[in-house]
């Protein structure tokens, strides 16, 4: 009888820390903040016991009309509560409804780092062949900034190794960048021979490589690629740029992908046939204005709407890509999940490829395809970003805002 009474115990205890967890992991799961489009319902799964109310600024009058809906230019404060008592506040922000051509084009993209981006520390053998590491006490590290030296800005590597040359092994002050805060330190150049000087680091100034287009937005001259930022192959971190350049693009070749290996499409970079200015490096895209509309090869495509991510639904949509120089197609694919509660990041869907042409081509998603609006009922749903290696059929979906680093290594080191 007493094991029996503390098995009993012990079932009712496990039952209520499940519980517990369960209503935790609901309410974390709640973004604190979101975005919605105007006239978008506010739609969050919560279990039971848990409401979301609308909270009124004091002063303020809630009207009939905008009990149910988001209206444009508006900032929505809501209660999440529990029994009655507030556990926590979410805000959200509306945007008005967006219209905007579907793209699918292969582009080339180059950004310029603001600086210089550090992406290694190397020992130097001096000219009197002793081994120097002149960064060791200094604390710049790989994935650091540096913007100026001895107050002259560092825009290039070139600038770099100038400023270096220029001290005679004195020692220069660097101003750098670590995790967004400016921070100062010295260090002593090392001779290494007659009139040159290092200090020990791997730094690179810009990255290039190739990708889709999504969108053009009529209304702002605007156009967004990749559905994801673009990182930095050593670092691993978002490119901080000063400036880039929407760039005309070929393909040369398309590998296929297969189990284990997403494939890829080669392409070469048209250096001279700029299309537009890139002026942001996000984690849902890169975005540039247009400066040549007619590069874009729009003039008889319509507008569609982008769709809240409500409106998704499990089953079939379709991809718009470019496998051949200029001729974009659209092709079948399945989607086979949603994360309808996923604000973290910009993995939010999940598709299969089904159409065999395309199949035939690429053998599923492969890199250079990052960037392809996926349509669904005739609204633009979302943007190809990272590819299921165990999987190449498969994909995971922006909601149309994406991680290849395709950036080439260019480093080089001082």
């Amino acid at each position: 009888m007493f094991f029996f009474k503390e098995n009993c115990k012990l079932i009712i205890l496990i039952f209520i820390l499940l519980i517990i967890l369960a209503y935790v992991t609901n309410i974390t799961s709640i973004p604190n903040s979101l975005i919605l489009f105007q006239n978008q319902k506010l739609d969050i799964e919560t279990i039971f016991g848990l409401t979301l109310e609308e909270t009124v600024p004091v002063g303020a009058e809630l009207t009939s009309a905008k009990e149910n809906t988001l209206q444009k230019n508006e900032k929505k404060e809501y209660s999440l509560n529990l029994l009655g008592f507030q556990l926590k506040k979410i805000t959200a922000n509306i945007i008005p409804n967006i219209k905007v051509i579907p793209l699918g084009s292969l582009i080339g993209l180059k950004l310029n780092t603001k600086g210089v981006l550090v992406v290694g520390v190397s020992e130097i053998k001096g000219e009197d062949n002793q081994i120097y590491k002149p960064y060791e006490e200094a604390g710049i590290k790989q994935g650091d900034t540096i913007l100026e030296i001895n107050n002259e800005p560092v825009k290039t590597t070139e600038d770099l190794i100038a400023c270096v040359s220029k001290c005679k092994g004195n020692n220069i002050k660097i101003t750098y960048s670590k995790d967004g805060e400016i921070l100062e330190t010295n260090m002593k150049p090392i001779k290494t021979s007659p009139n040159t000087y290092k200090i020990g680091l791997w730094v690179r100034d810009a990255s290039a490589g190739v990708g889709t287009l999504t969108f053009y937005d009529p209304s702002t001259n605007s156009c967004a690629a990749l559905g994801h930022g673009i990182q930095d192959v050593d670092t691993e971190e978002l490119v901080d740029i000063s400036s880039g350049e929407f760039i005309s693009a070929d393909i040369i070749d398309i590998e296929k992908g297969k189990q284990n290996s997403p494939g890829k499409i080669e392409g070469v970079i048209e250096e001279n046939n700029i299309m537009g200015k890139i002026y942001s490096n996000t984690n849902y895209g890169v975005y540039g204005l247009t400066t040549d509309k007619n590069k874009l090869n729009i003039t008889n495509e319509k507008e569609v709407e982008v769709a809240p991510r409500s409106e998704i639904k499990l089953g079939k949509a379709s991809i718009i890509c470019t496998l051949e120089n200029n001729i974009k197609k659209e092709y079948e694919v399945q989607i086979e999940n949603v994360y309808v509660n996923n604000n973290e990041n910009n993995k939010s869907m999940v598709v299969k490829v089904i159409d065999e042409e395309l199949l035939e081509k690429t053998g599923g998603i492969i890199q250079g395809m990052s960037g392809s609006p996926i349509i669904q009922n005739g609204k633009l749903i979302g943007a190809l970003t990272h590819v299921f290696v165990s999987d190449p059929t498969k994909r995971i979906w922006s909601i149309c805002r994406q991680n290849d680093s395709r950036t080439k290594k260019c480093g080089i080191t001082y």
